[in-house]
């Protein structure tokens, strides 16, 4: 099919981006373009503006700063999957990027644009939600800090104001002793997630989990982030025992529909399944 009509700018700098949003409450952001353009030719999307920001400077890097991992908005995903920092020290970001469509998509697709689509079938949202990430936004009134947990207000919707830019991701730095992973099952390499799960564990001295992040792909109309089953597992030892059942409670909280891809008790059985096997990875990579 063929998209509506729609005017086309290509701002020098992140103020004229923001000034053109704010005066055209129509408008939307072309960054990679990956998930707005197929909902432009399937008339899902119909924006009367589209903003293309890939020649801003200044959106894309990968480092860390005060405590946090600070990844800027416009960076390609095949720019996670080549960081030697993020293979070092961020394996569940490592995992994400490299499952992420195929290395063509990769190669245009940002970390900012998954996030910002909202898509509860991207990948990046459940691993923000188990990093217990926040974002950046831009606007005429300066810039906000969102948690990510306030980010998604529903499919294809987040937090963001008609005239704010979604600028950078930050995840807390990893500490000494975390370790991450984050699985999917797929029909077919580069498809969606029938489901996937992202697990972040950090463990005390004692070998007890002081800290857990779960989140669930796919399996809702937003990204799922398990609260009961990371609480389940809080102050706790990672035995089988205990992650079998923080897994039970994980696949409580998904919420699917059945469609080609299998129906609501399967994809539930599968967020089981996986969030047993990324905890215990995330609990070996943890360990070392």
């Amino acid at each position: 099919m063929i998209p509506p009509t729609f005017d086309y700018a290509v701002p020098k700098t992140l103020s004229e981006a923001i000034t053109l949003l704010g005066q055209n409450p129509e408008a939307k952001i072309l960054a990679g373009g990956h998930s707005l353009i197929p909902m432009m030719r399937y008339r899902l999307a119909s924006p009367a503006l589209l903003i293309d920001i890939n020649r801003l400077e200044g959106l894309s890097y990968i480092r860390e700063d005060g405590g946090w991992l600070k990844i800027g908005a416009m960076t390609r995903e095949s720019e996670l999957d080549e960081s030697e920092l993020i293979h070092k020290k961020y394996p569940l970001l490592a995992d994400t990027a490299r499952m992420i469509a195929d290395p063509v998509v990769r190669n245009l697709a940002t970390v900012g644009g998954n996030l910002a689509h909202a898509d509860p079938a991207n990948d990046h949202p459940a691993t923000m939600l188990a990093y217990g990430a926040q974002v950046v936004a831009a606007s005429p009134k300066g810039n906000r800090t969102i948690p990510i947990t306030d980010f998604f207000k529903g499919t294809f919707e987040t937090a963001l104001a008609h005239d704010e830019v979604l600028t950078e991701i930050q995840i807390p730095a990893n500490k000494p002793r975390t370790g991450g992973c984050y699985l999917k099952i797929e029909r077919k390499v580069g498809d969606y997630a029938t489901a996937a799960v992202a697990a972040q564990v950090t463990l005390d001295a004692s070998g007890k989990c002081s800290y857990v992040g779960i989140g669930l792909t796919n399996v809702g109309l937003v990204p799922i982030k398990a609260t009961a089953a990371e609480a389940a597992l809080h102050g706790k030892a990672p035995t089988d025992d205990a992650i079998r059942a923080a897994a039970g409670l994980a696949a409580a909280a998904a919420d699917p529909s059945a469609d080609p891809r299998g129906s609501a008790e399967y994809k539930r059985s599968l967020v089981k399944t996986l969030t047993v096997r990324a905890l215990k990875q995330a609990v070996a990579r943890a360990k070392g």
